[in-house]
């Protein structure tokens, strides 16, 4: 079974969703603080629409089929 890596995540973040690297670090670093699905931060923090995020969700079960 393949499993995403951790960079090949936030290459879809970037390609795929347009997320900027600043956007994504300030979702890492609340990580620190509260652990938790980066997905879930970044919707947290405003950093992505619900859309967005069911558009990550849907890569996710698509790259671990």
């Amino acid at each position: 079974m393949p499993s995403v890596t951790y960079a090949q995540f936030i290459q879809f973040l970037k390609s795929e969703l347009s997320l900027s690297a600043d956007s994504i670090k300030v979702a890492q670093r609340h990580l620190d603080q509260n652990p938790g699905p980066l997905a879930m931060m970044l919707w947290q923090y405003g950093l992505v629409t619900l859309d967005q995020l069911d558009q990550i969700f849907d890569w996710l079960e698509g790259q671990n089929a």
